[in-house]
């Protein structure tokens, strides 16, 4: 399932900084970086799980946010780019 991961880390103070960098990290293992705080992951649900549980132990959620968005199939039709960057096709040959 193609996953869209948001975030929203406060970096008012040193602690939250760092926090912002450990979920970007965790973010930056599983999917591709698609803006500053979203990334698209291709997992399954073992997969989301974990990404989810990873996440929820980084994030202080009495000033953070966290966000999933579950895309649904056919993708092409729900997702619609504009502008430089390209999203890696999970589904396309490696090689061209």
């Amino acid at each position: 399932m193609l996953m869209i991961v948001t975030y929203d880390v406060s970096t008012e103070t040193r602690a939250g900084r760092k926090r912002l960098r450990r979920v970007a990290k965790v973010c930056e293992s599983v999917g591709q970086r698609v803006q500053k705080s979203v990334f698209e992951c291709q997992v399954n649900q073992m997969q989301f799980e974990d990404l989810e549980r990873r996440l929820l132990a980084e994030i202080d959620d009495t000033v953070d946010n966290l966000r999933f968005y579950r895309i649904t199939e056919p993708v092409n039709l729900r997702v619609t780019e504009y502008g430089k960057f390209r999203a890696t096709d999970f589904d396309a040959p490696l090689l061209a």
